[in-house]
């Protein structure tokens, strides 16, 4: 079964299930302690010209190359030119590899969702060691490393199992307004807290000497990874789009919806950790451990503390289901294996790798090298080893192909007109694309994977 025998039953459906794939944890744990990092409102300037002369484009290629091709992540690429399989490949690799520990992630999210509602007390009066004891601390972690992780993925099979129009679409068309009034009622509630005017007051700052090169570099790695650059999750969910959509202004929303959540995100954490005084940070010691105090002072905290994880859980199951889609399409389109038996297959696997990123954070410390030349070759955990493999190897020397074979082995002919099919009044901005796909995109990400797998700067 070919992806182009599946497909959205409108442009919306498409928008929607697109913005879920992109707006997923990055935004909203990520790339709030970025923009902060980053000196407040003139990192979001940067951001958001980032995502508009660069981003958009690149989303424009891919989903292209999905809806012309109308086959899956590896085959788009072999169907063009056979040698450049190897593209599509790094995306399926990267998008399992991901896949492993974001179904960790999701169940550390459900769980913390269960104990926001049903454990508060027990998580404020001591956030650090109900961490660490979901990691593993008091004995194996079965919850986290297991239960909500398989209930996790539950979720998202349940929804891929639906097909394209009747899953993925539909749960979108349901979710993504429940994830944009669960947006907008937390950012009200963080910014009339008693102090966050500051925090607002910082985020709306314009200077420009707060701004460096490696808050460039991060809005730079933040946009690609955002967007899914090289992942093949938006060729996958290009093959799936009727030839009247109109593709540059499908992305155009797209980008919208995804800058709108980051930049939400970042007036509902900063402003938060304003009014608790709690330093802003990223990763799962901030979400779970420090973010614990700033619900703890404020009225109804649980309440929100819940909402605030439904968020997140939303906005992790929607983006896991495009990766694994894109996974599961490659390994039945690919590899001629039956739709059922593969899920089931690449499910266990996942779960299985993904138990040993929960069980490497602290309850069995499993080690792997990592090298580069600011620390040279060390031992990190197996965790952070996945993390680094995929951020500063994988994704960017994907998106790095991507690119050179969208501005050179891609017949600038065949892209465009692809790009305009659906497009009524045309696409105005085919000399920007074209010059951006073959010279811009290609030094910025390369830019990206020299600093960060060689002098270990944090782009992602």
């Amino acid at each position: 079964m070919e992806n182009k025998k599946q497909q959205w039953s409108s442009s919306l459906g498409f928008i929607l299930a697109s913005a879920g794939s992109a707006a997923g944890l990055g935004n909203i744990w990520k790339f709030p302690a970025r923009a902060y990092e980053g000196g407040g409102g003139i990192y979001l300037i940067i951001y958001i010209l980032i995502v508009i002369f660069l981003g958009a484009p690149l989303m424009i290629m891919e989903t292209s190359l999905g809806r012309y091709t109308g086959k899956n992540a590896v085959s788009a690429y072999k169907s063009i030119n056979k040698k450049w399989a190897v593209a599509g490949y790094f995306g399926v690799v990267t998008g399992f590899l991901v896949s492993c520990y974001y179904i960790q992630l999701g169940g550390w999210v459900m769980r913390y969702f269960v104990a926001y509602l049903f454990e508060s007390v027990k998580l404020f009066s001591s956030p650090d060691t109900f961490f660490y004891n979901m990691l593993g601390a008091n004995g194996f972690p079965f919850l986290s490393a297991v239960f909500y992780p398989v209930l996790f993925l539950g979720v998202c099979i349940f929804v891929i199992f639906k097909g394209v129009s009747g899953g993925i679409e539909k749960f979108s068309f349901y979710v993504m307004p429940l994830f944009i009034i669960l947006l907008i009622v937390l950012l009200v509630r963080s910014v009339t807290l008693p102090g966050a005017l500051e925090g607002v007051k910082y985020m709306l700052s314009v200077d420009i000497t707060k701004f460096s090169f490696s808050a460039l570099l991060s809005a730079l790695g933040q946009a690609f990874y955002s967007l899914s650059v090289g992942l093949g999750v938006m060729i996958t969910y290009g093959a799936y789009l009727k030839k009247d959509c109109n593709i540059p202004k499908d992305t155009a929303f797209i980008c919208l919806f995804d800058t709108f959540v980051a930049v939400a995100a970042s007036f509902i954490i900063i402003p938060a950790v304003f009014a608790a005084n709690t330093p802003a940070g990223s990763g799962g010691s901030f979400v779970f451990i420090s973010l614990a105090g700033v619900f703890e002072s404020m009225p109804f905290g649980s309440l929100f503390g819940a909402l605030f994880y439904l968020l997140l859980f939303f906005a992790a199951v929607t983006s896991e289901i495009s990766i694994f889609e894109t996974v599961l399409v490659f390994a039945e389109n690919e590899l001629n294996f039956e739709r059922k038996k593969t899920t089931a297959a690449l499910s266990a696997i996942m779960l299985i790798v993904g138990a040993f990123y929960t069980l490497s954070q602290l309850y069995m410390p499993l080690k792997a090298f990592w090298f580069d030349v600011s620390d040279g070759l060390r031992l990190v955990s197996f965790g952070d080893f996945i993390e680094l493999f995929t951020d500063r190897l994988t994704i960017p020397v994907g998106a790095f192909l991507s690119c050179v074979f969208a501005g050179f082995i891609w017949k600038k002919e065949h892209a465009l007109k692809e790009i305009e099919t659906g497009a009524k009044n045309g696409f105005r901005f085919k000399n920007y694309w074209l010059f951006t796909v073959r010279y811009i995109a290609p030094v910025c990400v390369f830019v990206i994977f020299v600093c960060g797998m060689f002098f270990g700067v944090s782009v992602s």
